[in-house]
C-alpha cells in the first residue's frame, strides 16, 4: 500500500500516527477464528496483524524497507496501549502482545490523536520575542509561489549577471563602504540559512518548525570554517570531544581487521564487547545528537526521503546539520562514518545472532540520533528511517555547502554598499529552485510512452519531408522506407495518393492495362515420340511403329536440306570456293 504522505508542518509525527492507524483499521482483513472451543467473528490473530502491518510499513515512503518485524510488534503493542486494538475480551491499556495466535479485534470507536495546540498567550509571546527590534526581524517571504525549474540548487544566470554587473559598477563609481558589526554578520548568516530552509521545505512559514532564535549563527560559522581535510569538525575545546577510549574503539571497528590502534583480539567475542562499549556511550548521552529542539525540523525532512526527492532531502539535511552544536556535529560525523564502514565490511564478524550488521546499527543508534523530548509512538520508526538515509549519504550531507558561503558573502557585500539597510530587509542573491515529480499510474505511463514515441516518429517524418538537402530520389527512397516501418503514421500523414503526389509536384498517373497477347504454341517438326524421348518422359514406353512419311522431292537447285528444318538458300556460284557440307537427314527406309 502506497503512502499518501503527511503534509509538511508541525506535529508531523502525530499526523503519521493517525495515517497509519487509519490504514490499519480500514485495510486489516477480519475473519472468524476459533479459540477454546468457541468461535469469534471479525477478529484477527497477532501474527496476522504483524504480517499485514509489516508489509504496510515497508511500502510506506515515510518508513521504508528498513523496518524490522520486531519494530512492527512494538508498534502493535502501542496500538494496544492506545486502544487502537483490544484483545478478544475487550482488554487494552497494556503492551501484552506477541507474535503469536492471540486474538484481537478493533474497538467500536478508536478516536485519532488530536494535534496539540499552543496556548494563544504563549504563541503571542513567542512571536513578540522574535521581533523586539527592527534589525532582528526575519520576515521570511512566502516562497511557495516560485516556479521550480529543476532538481538541486539552481541560480538564474540572468540574476547572477545582474548582481555582478551592479557590483562592478559600485567598484568603479564608489569607494565608500559601510562598516558592519559582528552582530550584522551573524544576522546575515541566520537570515540566509532560514530563507534557504524555507525554500527547500516548500512551507509558507518556518514558525511552527523552528524558532529563529534557535538558529545560532556562531555554530553555523564554526561548522563551516573549522573542518579537517575530510570535512570533520575540529573542536578547539577538547573537553567536548569524544573520550580517547571511545575514539580508539570506534577506529578499531571502523578499520576492522586492519586496526593500528589496538592489538589483535585475544578472545572470542572481542568485537562484540567493543561494539557494546561504543553503544553504551552514545545511548547514555543526555540528549540525541540532533537535539530535541530540532526534532520537528528533521521529522518534516523525512517526507522528502523518496527516490524522486533524494537530492532535495540531501540539501535540506545538509543545512539542518549545520545548525547543530559543533560537538554534536563532530560526534554525528564520526558515528555515521563508523556504522557505514561496518555495515559494508564483509570481514566484520557477526555482532548479533539474529540481526545483520546494518539492521543492528540502525536498531542500536537510531534513538541516540533522533528522538522527541516527549515520547512519541512513532519515534523509533522515524529515527530508523532517518539513520538509514544518513548512513547511505553521510558524505554529502555532512560536508560544507559552498553555495551558502557565497550567498552570505554577497549579502554582506550589499549590506556594506548600502543596497540594503539591515540584514533582514531582503535576500539579494538568487535563491535555489527545485522541481518535484508526481507519481502516475501504470496506464498513464503506457499512454504517455506511446504518445511520446509516436510524436517523435511523426516529427522524424516531417524532417524528411522538409529537408531541402535531399534529392528527389533520396527523399522518395527514405519515404518508402519510412512507410514500410511505420505504415500507420505514414498513412495518417498521407491519407490519399493525391496528398503524396503533391509533395513531389506531379500528378498521379494511372497505368493503362497492358494487352495480354498469347504466344502461339511452337510445334516442332520432330516426331512426337522422339520429342518425348528427349524430354525424358516418365510415361511407360509403348512400342509402336512410326507413321509412314513421304519423302519430299528435292529440287534440282536452290534448296539445301538441314535437320530438322529446310532452309531456302541461293545456289552457290560455280566459281565460289565454298563447299557445302550439309548432310541429308535420316529419312525412313521407305523414303530412300
Amino acid at each position: 500500500m502506497e503512502s499518501r504522505g503527511a503534509p509538511p508542518g508541525p506535529y508531523r509525527a502525530t499526523k503519521l500516527w493517525n495515517e497509519v492507524t487509519t490504514s490499519f483499521r480500514t485495510g486489516m482483513p477480519l475473519r472468524k477464528h476459533r479459540q477454546h472451543f468457541k468461535k469469534y467473528g471479525n477478529c484477527f490473530t497477532a501474527g496476522e496483524a504483524v504480517d499485514w502491518l509489516y508489509d504496510l510499513l515497508r511500502n510506506n515512503s515515510n518508513f521504508g524497507p528498513e523496518v524490522t518485524r520486531q519494530q512492527t510488534v512494538q508498534l502493535l503493542r502501542k496500538f494496544l496501549k492506545n486502544h487502537v486494538i483490544e484483545d478478544i475480551k475487550g482488554r487494552w491499556g497494556s503492551e501484552n502482545l506477541d507474535d503469536n495466535n492471540q486474538l484481537f479485534r478493533f474497538p467500536a470507536i478508536s478516536p485519532p490523536k488530536t494535534l496539540p495546540r499552543r496556548h494563544p498567550e504563549l504563541r503571542k509571546n513567542s512571536i513578540d520575542s522574535c521581533s523586539k527590534d527592527k534589525e532582528n526581524v526575519f520576515k521570511l517571504r512566502n516562497l511557495s509561489r516560485r516556479t521550480p525549474k529543476k532538481h538541486g540548487l539552481h541560480f538564474s544566470q540572468e540574476t547572477t549577471e545582474k548582481v555582478n554587473h551592479e557590483i562592478r559598477e559600485d567598484q568603479e563609481n564608489s569607494e565608500d563602504y559601510r562598516e558592519i558589526s559582528q552582530e550584522d554578520v551573524e544576522e546575515v548568516w541566520r537570515y540566509v540559512i532560514l530563507i534557504y530552509l524555507q525554500t527547500i521545505l516548500c512551507v509558507p512559514s518556518l514558525e511552527e518548525l523552528i524558532n529563529p532564535n534557535q538558529v545560532i549563527p556562531q555554530y553555523v560559522m564554526y561548522n563551516m570554517a573549522n573542518t579537517s581535510r575530510r570535512g570533520v569538525v575540529i573542536l578547539q575545546d577538547k573537553s567536548d570531544d569524544l573520550p580517547h577510549w571511545v575514539l580508539s574503539a570506534m577506529k578499531c571497528l571502523a578499520n576492522w581487521p586492519r586496526s593500528n590502534d589496538m592489538s589483535n583480539p585475544t578472545y572470542v567475542g572481542f568485537e562484540r564487547d567493543v561494539f557494546r562499549t561504543i553503544a553504551d556511550y552514545f545511548l547514555d548521552l543526555p540528549e540525541p545528537l540532533l537535539t530535541y529542539e530540532y526534532y520537528e525540523l528533521f521529522v518534516n525532512i523525512l517526507g522528502l526521503l523518496q527516490p524522486h526527492l533524494e537530492r532535495v532531502a540531501i540539501n535540506a539535511l545538509q543545512l539542518c546539520c549545520l545548525l547543530l552544536p559543533p560537538r554534536n556535529r563532530r560526534k554525528l560525523q564520526l558515528l555515521m562514518r563508523m556504522i557505514s564502514r561496518m555495515s559494508q565490511n564483509v570481514d566484520m564478524p557477526k555482532l548479533h545472532d539474529a540481526m545483520g550488521t546494518r539492521a543492528l546499527m540502525i536498531h542500536t543508534f537510531s534513538r541516540c540520533v533522533l528522538c522527541c523530548a516527549e515520547e512519541v509512538d512513532l519515534d523509533e520508526l522515524l529515527a530508523a528511517r532517518l539513520v538509514s538515509f544518513l548512513m547511505d549519504h553521510h558524505q554529502e550531507i555532512l560536508q560544507v555547502p559552498s553555495y551558502l558561503q557565497t550567498a552570505v558573502e554577497k549579502q554582506l557585500d550589499y549590506l556594506k554598499r548600502g543596497h540594503i539597510k539591515s540584514p533582514g530587509d531582503g535576500l539579494i542573491v538568487p535563491l535555489p529552485t527545485y522541481s518535484y515529480c508526481k507519481q502516475i499510474s501504470a496506464q498513464e505511463f503506457d499512454e504517455q510512452k506511446v504518445s511520446t514515441s509516436q510524436a517523435a516518429v511523426a516529427e522524424l517524418l516531417e524532417n524528411i519531408i522538409k529537408n531541402k538537402g535531399l534529392t528527389l530520389k533520396e527523399k522518395r527512397r527514405k519515404l518508402k522506407q519510412f512507410q514500410k516501418e511505420y505504415p500507420l503514421i505514414y498513412q495518417k500523414r498521407f491519407p490519399t495518393t493525391e496528398s503524396e503526389a503533391a509533395l513531389f509536384g506531379d500528378k498521379p498517373t494511372i497505368k493503362q492495362p497492358m494487352l495480354i497477347l498469347r504466344k502461339p504454341k511452337f510445334r516442332s517438326l520432330r516426331t512426337p515420340w522422339a520429342t518425348a524421348a528427349q524430354q525424358g518422359s516418365k510415361e511407360p514406353h509403348i512400342k509402336s511403329t512410326p507413321p509412314e512419311r513421304h519423302c519430299p522431292k528435292l529440287p534440282a537447285s536452290g534448296w539445301f536440306l538441314s535437320s530438322p528444318c529446310i532452309f531456302p538458300s541461293a545456289a552457290p556460284s560455280p566459281g565460289s570456293a565454298m563447299k557445302s557440307t550439309h548432310t541429308l537427314p535420316n529419312f525412313p527406309n521407305n523414303c530412300r
